[in-house]
């Protein structure tokens, strides 16, 4: 088994193929004013590093990590391939982003996840992430879970 992540544009197919799937699950789980997904336009911007997961060159995973300009950033767009799930790509994602943040000199990750994505909040709490209250332009929800973890 061969998996690569690697930090690469979004606009491409495979990529867009992917977040139309993500953009679908949680739109089946969540009503939209709960949906806090951006687009790719978002994520090309120079603030955004992006990363692709590909299994034997497919394109099966992403996740981009947004710098907030203070020494933070935010975690968008994970995402994993139905089925690629099991092979651990959450997990190398997130590690991958992690370890890119402490290059880059951060010292806290953060992210919004919802309520009725278990899988998620376990990867999250297993990488030792803790729930915090609303950030940035988010406002309190009972739907999503705001969580953090120290880097640096």
């Amino acid at each position: 088994m061969t998996v690569v992540i690697e930090r690469e544009p979004p606009r491409q197919s495979g990529v867009l193929s992917l977040l139309e799937q993500s953009d679908a699950y949680a739109q089946s789980l969540y009503p939209a004013e709960s949906n806090h997904m951006v687009d790719v336009s978002a994520l090309e911007k120079p603030s955004v590093a992006f990363f692709v997961a590909r299994h034997e060159g497919e394109v099966v995973g992403c996740c981009a990590l947004v710098d907030a300009g203070d020494g933070s950033a935010e975690i968008k767009r994970m995402f994993v391939d139905p089925k690629a799930r099991g092979l651990k790509i959450g997990r190398r994602l997130l590690e991958t982003i992690e370890s890119h943040g402490r290059g880059a000199g951060l010292s806290a990750i953060r992210l919004e996840t919802g309520i009725y994505q278990p899988e998620a909040i376990s990867l999250y709490r297993t990488a030792g992430y803790v729930d915090i209250g609303p950030f940035g332009a988010y406002q309190p929800d009972p739907l999503s879970l705001f969580m953090e973890k120290t880097i640096g």
